[in-house]
């Protein structure tokens, strides 16, 4: 894969460009005309600042304090880089603002401050806090951030944390009590090392304290060996866990040990040292990106061994983001005047709990697992788990209510819980749910165009993500020169660069011809066309997905759709169930994914043709996870028009209620009511969609399809992905012509993910 001086090199492309950094300020209101301008500013604006200096809390109802988080570092313990200054953390408070936005929907400033005395960065922090909603202190070196954190929880009023410290703590603590309950160990009973005596350290410390360990069960080592009572060095926090047992070495510490936390730094957890912990030993090797001993090192030294690190290659992955965007989103939405160790406890038991729940399929989908369930390599719950933003928040506002510190107590709990999962919509989560899929086993993908830079390029970006294993056709030496050129660095048997025209692929393109005139000699083929034909990328590709020697296909990009769909029919065809085939455009809206069919391929279905493409809309939202709710669309609402452009509609409706009645679909209907859940509701409470968040869209006629998804795109700055093809035999799917590098990235992630579970079903049906 890419080497870190590509990995780097990479990085700084992508914080560049196509505009420098990772977040931005969109505007909530209009501002098109001279009278919104007039509200949002001079004279208008006047109004909320009166209201406001009558009545401080009414900045909530007017502002967007009530949604904003200020990720506030000084840049001295910037994460695995040490104190680099305030303005070398940026790219980081900006990537937690990113992270707080896609998995919480909260907003963020990040704000660096060029100061280390602790009580000006205090002052500075209380000068711009009334600004903020929520305060997210990040990467302040110790013992600085204990005094820092704890000023500023007394003198302000707003929910604040630092992160390195209790973010650890929380996802730690959750692990710890199921590991403790899979092990068959009592948190009151069980001996803990602890390697490492920074922030996060003392914070766990403390937080496994509240959860039942007594202090004398806590040993404590740093990088002058065991923190004991007779050192004469020890700041205030390292003393309240100073021992007087007669140890001084991590080595005397870890015998008979049940569980040990490290938080310090590679390998300074030995096999030998390993060996002499307790039965069934617990260890969180947290050191990042190397933990404190190699997860199969240890693995293999003790089979009675139940493991976490911060890695997300192995099984529990202690992931701060488990924690901090969803414990800001339950303080926030009550108006906590602090994050208090109830809530912090609370998110604890909500996390370990969620752990030991059954796991739905998207998250098995998600993780390339059959069947993830509670034991040792499943302690916590996974980063995507979709069920974290309706569990945590919903918990974490509880505790603040029944501690007395939420300001606007929540009264319809239910209602808030349904609420938080509708802001789950965030486009790049979910696409990135399908990429960790495709990841998990990722499959051989012909790039047909190849020899094309932007073409390459894409393949290169799925190599290097692991999401593919490109066979690249084209003229070869273009495409090597194009790969020493973007440097795209391959091993060897990864990634295959063939040439349908040359020499050295007569052999497999006579077979292939040989074998495509025997499927189409009885529909006007000769051989000769048929040995013409495998000189040609698309028919050479698409023969390679037939004959097994790759998963999927990706074309396109040179040639109009339909020039391109012609050779994937004569080649791949159809499904045996299906008599057409379609496409789907897949939008990545703000408010979740939207499906829109048929955007390319039937110019003006029939009525029992929509019906077909409706169907296998559904088919296709299910293999992605989505549970399909489907509106018909028409200028017309439900008969309000005789003309046959909504009749064919209110048949092919007819049609998938008579034979597919699982399916919540409905129509004819207007776009508007269709995306409405009140309007529907309110107008048309017969609807098998009232009360249901639509999330696909079957249009009449291509031409109107095709419009809105390219609108969609252009105007909103919406994501697409696709045409997605339907009803093909096997995982082919084309680009628009022309398309972006990123698109066909997004294309390939769709084929790989289709390639899988058309692979799961055939080996279902033969197990049957």
């Amino acid at each position: 894969m890419a080497s870190n001086a590509k990995l780097n090199k990479d990085a700084l492309l992508y914080h560049e460009f196509p505009t420098p950094g990772k977040i931005s300020v969109v505007p909530t209101k209009k501002h098109s005309t001279q009278r919104d301008l007039a509200l949002a500013y001079s004279p208008g604006v006047a109004a909320p600042c009166l209201e406001i200096e009558k009545n401080p809390h009414d900045a909530y109802k007017y502002t967007s304090k009530g949604n904003l988080v200020a990720v506030i570092s000084n840049g001295t313990a910037v994460l695995g880089l040490g104190d680099i200054g305030a303005l070398a953390s940026k790219p980081v408070m900006e990537g937690k603002g990113l992270l707080f936005k896609i998995f919480a929907d909260i907003d963020v400033f990040d704000i660096e401050i060029d100061e280390k005395d602790p009580e000006k960065f205090i002052q500075i922090v209380k000068g711009i806090a009334p600004t903020f909603g929520g305060i997210n202190l990040e990467d302040i070196k110790a013992p600085e951030a204990f005094e820092i954190e704890r000023r500023l929880k007394e003198e302000l009023d707003i929910p604040l944390m630092h992160d390195d410290q209790h973010g650890t703590a929380i996802i730690s603590a959750a692990g710890l009590l199921n590991a403790c309950e899979i092990v068959g160990k009592k948190l009151s009973e069980i001996r803990i090392v602890v390697n490492g005596a920074g922030a996060s350290a003392i914070s766990c410390s403390r937080l496994y304290k509240k959860l039942g360990i007594k202090s004398d069960q806590i040993i404590m080592v740093d990088s002058k060996g065991v923190i004991r009572k007779d050192r004469l060095d020890l700041s205030e926090e390292k003393l309240e866990f100073a021992t007087s047992i007669d140890v001084f070495e991590l080595d005397d510490a870890i015998a008979g040990a049940d569980m040990f936390l490290g938080l310090s730094k590679a390998d300074v957890l030995t096999p030998e040292m390993l060996i002499k912990m307790a039965p069934n030993p617990i260890v969180f090797a947290l050191a990042n990106p190397n933990p404190e001993i190699d997860y199969n090192l240890a693995m293999n030294t003790r089979s009675d061994l139940l493991m976490a690190t911060g890695r997300s290659d192995f099984p529990n992955q202690v992931n701060n983001v488990l924690g901090f965007p969803y414990i800001f989103r339950g303080a926030l939405d009550v108006r906590a005047t602090a994050i208090n160790e109830e809530m912090k406890i609370a998110a604890v038991y909500a996390l370990a709990d969620l752990a030991k729940q059954a796991v739905p399929e998207h998250v098995n989908i998600t993780y390339g697992e059959k069947h993830i369930a509670f034991g040792r390599d499943y302690i916590i719950p996974k980063p995507f788990d979709t069920r974290l933003i309706e569990v945590v928040p919903l918990a974490v506002a509880k505790a603040a209510m029944e501690s007395g510190v939420a300001k606007e107590p929540i009264q319809d709990l239910e209602k808030y819980r349904e609420q938080l999962a509708e802001r789950l919509g965030g486009s790049g989560k979910w696409m990135k749910k399908l990429t960790n899929q495709a990841k998990q086993n990722p499959k051989r993908v012909v790039f047909a165009e190849a020899d094309h830079l932007d073409v390459l390029k894409a393949a290169q970006i799925a190599y290097e993500e692991g999401i593919s294993k490109p066979i690249l056709l084209g003229r070869k030496d273009i495409i090597l020169e194009l790969m020493h050129e973007i440097s795209f660095e391959v091993i060897a048997e990864d990634v295959l660069v063939l040439d349908p025209k040359s020499e050295e692929q007569k052999q497999r393109r006579e077979k292939y011809a040989n074998d495509y005139w025997i499927r189409r000699q009885r529909k006007g083929v000769k051989l000769y066309d048929a040995i013409s034909l495998m000189l040609e990328c698309n028919y050479f590709g698409a023969m390679m997905v037939v004959e097994g020697e790759a998963d999927a296909l990706i074309s396109g990009y040179t040639r109009s759709y339909s020039s391109v769909i012609k050779p994937m029919m004569e080649v791949i065809g159809c499904q045996r169930d299906t008599k057409r085939i379609s496409a789907t455009n897949l939008m990545l809206t703000p408010k979740g994914p939207l499906f829109l069919s048929d955007t390319a391929v039937n110019v003006n279905p029939n009525a029992e043709e929509l019906a077909c493409i409706a169907k296998m809309t559904a088919d296709t939202m299910s293999m992605f996870g989505i549970k399909p709710a489907i509106a018909l669309l028409s200028y017309s609402n439900f008969g309000t028009s005789g003309h046959e452009l909504s009749t064919k509609v209110a048949k092919a409706v007819k049609i998938l209620h008579d034979n597919n009645p699982e399916i919540d679909v409905d129509g004819d209907i207007q776009a508007d009511f269709a995306l409405n859940q009140e309007m529907m509701k309110d107008h048309f409470p017969f609807s098998k969609l009232a009360g249901k968040k639509v999330n696909a869209l079957i249009f009449p006629e291509l031409s109107s399809a095709n419009i809105a998804y390219k609108i969609m795109k252009e105007l909103n700055d919406i994501e697409s992905v696709g045409p997605i093809l339907m009803g093909m035999d096997r995982a082919v799917h084309i680009v628009q012509l022309g398309a972006r590098v990123d698109e066909m990235v997004n294309m390939t992630t769709i084929a790989v993910v289709d390639a899988l579970v058309r692979e799961k079903k055939n080996q279902e049906m033969k197990s049957t």
